[in-house]
């Protein structure tokens, strides 16, 4: 049996993730769908997703309690969300653009054109658990905030459209690359969170 460590908390830190999936090509009038995260399946930075981890935070907010934002800036929402459901798969989503606004528009062409076509979560971790042996951390529970249209995933080597690893074929990740990865995540999330902060407290 392999070792695991046990992680629960109700404030960790804001962290961001990329699904390494692409999105399905959106209409003219901006609506799309895609998975903005897979279950089971080791990522880049050596966290796997668990089925059921979104169920609790869904009941919370539902879609529409979910920001749709560009590259995870909280000052850019450029849409909303019709439906984030956890299947078989993963979490799938549907949304659509408004276009009423100049950045959705700029991403409609570029979703069309296929030069983005990637989503990535922006979330808080509140229970997890992480293999000794491997470091892969498996997340149990995580409480969604937000999901962005992004351009690059987390990593250099993580590229659109890659599918992640299969449940069978879970890799050892360098122990150094996985930590330098959540780092990243890390810092990314937390100046997303900074952000919202800064708006809140102006309006």
């Amino acid at each position: 049996m392999k070792a695991l460590r046990k992680t629960t908390t109700s404030a960790g830190a804001p962290e961001i993730k990329r699904a390494e999936l692409p999105l399905l090509q959106a209409n003219e009038a901006g609506a799309f769908s895609g998975y903005a995260s897979l279950f089971g399946v080791v990522d880049s930075g050596g966290d796997m997703v668990m089925a059921g981890a979104f169920a609790r935070s869904l009941i919370k907010r539902g879609a529409q309690g979910v920001k749709m934002l560009w590259q995870h800036q909280a000052a850019e929402p450029i849409g909303m969300w019709a439906s984030i459901v956890e299947d078989t798969r993963g979490l799938k989503v549907e949304g659509r653009l408004d276009l009423s606004v100049a950045r959705a528009r700029e991403a409609l062409s570029l979703m069309r054109k296929g030069a983005i076509d990637g989503l990535s979560i922006g979330f808080r971790t509140r229970r997890a658990t992480t293999e000794k042996s491997s470091g892969v951390r498996r997340l149990h529970e995580i409480d969604l905030w937000e999901i962005s249209i992004v351009t690059f995933p987390m990593l250099p080597q993580a590229r659109i459209g890659a599918v992640k690893q299969s449940r069978s074929g879970v890799s050892r990740m360098d122990a150094f690359g996985v930590r330098l990865a959540r780092l990243k995540a890390q810092h990314a999330a937390l100046e997303f969170s900074n952000a919202l902060r800064r708006l809140s407290g102006s309006s």
